[in-house]
């Protein structure tokens, strides 16, 4: 039996629903909520010693780490591949999923929290935010989401997550010139990696870097991602709309300010 422990709207729980929804996986749900600690619990931290989501837990084995549970799931259950036959393309997916992890999830976090959830953090009593902040595990991760909550955009971290980010978006587009999707000649794991960070960038009202005049092969991909049925599955239905709109009016807000930063940014 599969059981996610996961967050709605979380990048890195969207890889893992959108991965079991493509391979018709049935699973236990099991919500943690990301705004009031949940992931600090000790018992939750017993499955997840980084205190973070999504944790997969199949036949009672415990898996962690989003990148690493998807290729766990490819391997586990095989039906549909989701990873190249060959090894040159397995290759080029593991790079892919390999800067997601080793910036673009940083990067994401960073640009999320000075604009989504970050009024909602504010409202908190203080106590309970520093709180939270104080129990993630990571010192520079702790500074980091500190920084963010309280400075916004205007924090010393965004412009370079931010470049980071359209350097992303700029790569994938050169990569899309000779094959259909990012992880070859069918949707795989590197597809399933990457539109979680393109469906943040659309809910925070960053929509004109996704947009056809601007990358249009990317364009493309993105529409195809939102047409594939697993997209409805394990990415619109989870997603409530009191957050959505957080998201988008927190993006709206700040898109003057932030378009300027996107010109010519990246890592």
């Amino acid at each position: 039996m599969l059981e996610l422990y996961h967050n709605a709207a979380s990048t890195c729980s969207q890889k893992v629903r959108i991965v079991l929804a493509e391979k018709n996986l049935d699973y236990t749900s099991r919500p943690i909520d990301l705004i009031s600690g949940e992931q600090h619990d000790p018992a939750y931290v017993k499955l997840n010693p980084n205190h973070v989501v999504p944790t997969l837990v199949d036949d009672g084995a415990v898996f962690i780490e989003s990148s690493l549970i998807n290729e766990y799931l490819d391997e586990r259950y095989p039906e549909p591949p989701m990873r190249p036959a060959d090894a040159a393309g397995r290759h080029a997916v593991r790079l892919w999923i390999k800067r997601f992890d080793e910036s673009i999830q940083r990067a994401v976090g960073i640009v999320t929290f000075a604009i989504g959830p970050r009024r909602m953090l504010l409202a908190q009593p203080a106590e309970v935010r520093e709180a939270n902040i104080a129990a993630i595990p990571n010192a520079t991760r702790r500074a980091e989401r500190a920084s963010v909550i309280e400075h916004g955009i205007h924090a010393p971290e965004f412009a370079g997550a931010l470049g980071q980010l359209v350097g992303l978006l700029d790569d994938v587009e050169e990569a899309l010139a000779d094959k259909p999707w990012l992880s070859g000649e069918s949707f795989g794991l590197a597809d399933a990696g990457l539109l979680p960070y393109a469906v943040r960038l659309d809910q925070m009202a960053m929509g004109p870097l996704l947009a056809a005049d601007t990358r249009p092969r990317l364009a493309d991909l993105y529409a195809r991602l939102q047409a594939r049925p697993a997209f409805a599955v394990a990415v619109t239905e989870w997603l409530p709309e009191p957050i959505l709109a957080l998201f988008r009016t927190g993006g709206e807000a700040v898109w003057p300010e932030v378009e300027p930063m996107t010109r010519g940014a990246r890592d």
